[in-house]
């Protein structure tokens, strides 16, 4: 949606929460007259209408006189609400038949179908958030972690305006002084010498630390795959499960029972992954197993990290040693089942009790291609060396990253629009310190520092083309 598509104020209707059983169900409806609508199709018209902003009202949702649902209307007054206009959120009950009622009787007495991202539109339309808050909000909607969500809280927050801000005050006030001097000129030695400087240097150097968050938050945002490999019965449907803490992989001694790949969101020390669970590395004579097989090995070429496991109580042979040796992607070797002892070679015979109290020291690293494949042992029993695999885990996948480890206060970018933006006008502001240096004319360097401020303007939203803004808002769900 493009401002030239908006129709200010218009009545719009849509469902906030997701169509499925649930406790409670919002229907959202903003713009002009929209109190005066919802007042024709609830039971206590008159409550309604004299209700102050920013308060509760309970009725009944009726229609022509039969009773749809029993309710709480929360009332927002303009310019004091999400979408700085008159707002009504319909609390009813959460069963999809009652919410789609609700919702089509809205569009009977005159709402029209809100689109997506309509509300987040509307408000920054309004001035009630900016873009970088804007975006922040389905940040939030789409986080898979913990900390994910907190550093895209911290953009909601205003974190990233506040700095986009800082920056542009120092670019202002350098302007300023050079603007002074063009209408008041002096003697000076040369142009660097006509205004000071550091301020430029300053906000060149915030703009490099947020061109640089970007790797980081994008980690964050899109998250990271990690494959689980090995020989059959090395554990892998257990960690696959350990790691997830609930069943979702089926656990045998049986060679060969995962014959396709599981995959599942999970987190890594707050970094949002994709985890796989794939079918054992062997020779097969079973053509689904094999199909299984193939599969895993081109998982693994897709990878950014790969757990490669070791049945602890088997050790490593040649063919573990070939997988990693010809491994291109950063991998782990994982030494599993710590919790039964490391046996080497020796097989448990039948029933026979073994002393499984003893353990054997695992190599610390192994040697893979001339790199060093950092290596764990592991217990999806116990959870014993869970906290150093993580550790790995995250080690690798945050690796020269800069701002890996931001905290929700501290400024980063939220998109890639935003990391474009953020690296033209960090350009921009260097080309204005060389210009500067080589003395060319002072409206050379007013150009740069213009052109770094329309670009810082993009990001925030004041100065945006229409399309930008409609592929911001359609990537939207309709309720927000």
């Amino acid at each position: 949606m493009t401002p030239n598509q908006y129709t200010p104020e218009e009545p719009i209707s849509s469902i906030a929460t997701a169509l499925a059983p649930a406790a409670l169900g919002i229907v959202r409806v903003s713009g002009k007259g929209c109190i005066e609508l919802v007042s024709k199709v609830f039971s206590r018209p008159k409550a309604l209408l004299e209700a102050a902003g920013n308060t509760l009202v309970y009725g009944w949702i009726i229609d022509d006189d039969k009773k749809i649902d029993e309710v709480m209307l929360a009332v927002y007054r303009a310019p004091k609400s999400f979408t700085g206009e008159d707002m009504v959120e319909i609390f009813c009950h959460g069963g999809p038949a009652v919410v789609m009622a609700i919702q089509n009787l809205m569009l009977k007495i005159g709402f029209r179908q809100a689109n997506r991202g309509e509300y987040t539109f509307r408000a920054f339309i309004n001035g009630k958030t900016d873009l970088t808050r804007a975006e922040a909000v389905k940040e939030i909607i789409d986080s898979h972690t913990d900390v994910s969500r907190s550093r895209a809280a911290g953009r909601l927050a205003g974190s990233l305006f506040t700095e986009i801000d800082s920056i542009k005050k120092l670019i202002i006030d350098t302007l300023a002084a050079i603007e002074v001097e063009i209408e008041y000129p002096e003697d000076e030695e040369t142009i660097a010498d006509s205004f000071d400087r550091e301020d430029i240097e300053t906000a060149a150097r915030r703009l490099e630390a947020l061109v640089d968050s970007w790797r980081g938050e994008k980690l964050y945002q899109d998250g990271a795959r990690v494959v689980l490999a090995g020989r059959t019965n090395a554990g892998k449907s257990s960690l696959f499960n350990a790691i997830l803490k609930e069943e979702r992989a089926i656990v045998s001694d049986i060679e060969g029972t995962t014959r396709d790949w599981l995959e599942s969101w999970a987190s890594i020390n707050g970094i949002p992954v994709r985890l796989f669970d794939t079918a054992g590395l062997r020779q097969t004579s079973d053509v689904i197993e094999a199909q299984g097989v193939e599969i895993s090995r081109n998982l693994v070429q897709d990878a950014d990290v790969v757990l490669y496991l070791v049945d602890g109580t088997q050790g490593m042979n040649d063919e573990d040693r070939q997988f990693i040796k010809k491994c291109e992607e950063p991998l782990i070797v994982v030494y599993t089942k710590s919790d039964k002892g490391v046996l080497g070679a020796e097989p448990l015979g039948e029933g026979v009790v073994r002393s499984l109290t003893r353990t054997t020291e695992f190599p610390s690293e192994t040697r893979t291609r001339g790199r060093l494949s950092p290596s764990c042992k592991i217990s999806s029993k116990t959870g014993e060396g869970m906290a150093e695999l993580f550790s790995q885990i995250y080690g690798i996948l945050t690796a020269g990253i800069a701002g890996s480890t931001t905290e929700r206060s501290q400024a980063g970018l939220g998109s890639a629009r935003q990391k474009e933006a953020v690296a033209a006008a960090l350009e921009s502001v260097r080309h204005a310190l060389v210009s500067a240096d080589d003395n060319y004319t002072l409206d050379a360097v007013v150009q740069d520092l213009e052109d770094a401020l329309d670009s810082l303007g993009e990001v925030t939203g004041d100065v945006t083309p229409d399309d930008v803004l409609g592929s911001i808002f359609a990537n939207f769900c309709v309720g927000k």
